[in-house]
């Protein structure tokens, strides 16, 4: 009986990774409007050219916040580069605390308050952070990131991405 409970729990990881993690044909990113804390309104289309990351994340999530200072590290490296970066709270993320979050860390990137949930919808429902995708400059999802992620793979792609 272990041994069944054991590989039911390796399928579901297996499956779980799969759902997870983007693989396949390009898909197109949704053409959201991103109106970030300071009240500027970017269309993703608008991006075409640039490598964006478009990262979902909460103030109460301790993964989102130890990544942060890689978050700003590679965006304050690869923007001159052609490399984006937008912060997308979660509608439950009080605006008051993502604020305080973002001028207490003075995250350099834009971050935008998905008060409706509207954003997260229409990435596919977005429900865990951190997640995040890559676009391409061409506005294709390249890759998508479930909770930690391999930083030399991750910037494996960012590269790849920037110089094609």
């Amino acid at each position: 009986m272990k041994k069944v409970i054991l590989g039911l729990a390796a399928v579901i990881a297996i499956g779980a990774a799969t759902l997870w993690q983007f693989q396949g044909a390009a898909q197109a990113a949704p053409n959201v409007a991103l109106t970030d804390l300071q009240g500027n309104t970017v269309h993703l289309q608008d991006l075409r050219g640039k490598v964006v990351l478009v990262k979902f994340w909460a103030t109460s999530c301790t993964t989102c916040v130890a990544q942060m200072p890689d978050t700003i590290r590679h965006y304050d490296e690869l923007k001159a580069q052609g490399f984006d970066t937008y912060g997308v709270a979660m509608q439950y993320d009080p605006p008051n605390y993502v604020k305080n979050f973002t001028d207490t860390r003075k995250l350099p990137f834009p971050v935008v308050i998905d008060a409706q949930g509207k954003i997260a919808q229409a990435f596919g429902d977005v429900r865990l952070t951190p997640t995040a995708f890559l676009i391409d400059k061409k506005g294709n999802i390249i890759k998508r990131y479930l909770g930690n992620y391999d930083e030399k793979a991750f910037m494996a792609t960012v590269e790849k991405a920037l110089a094609s």
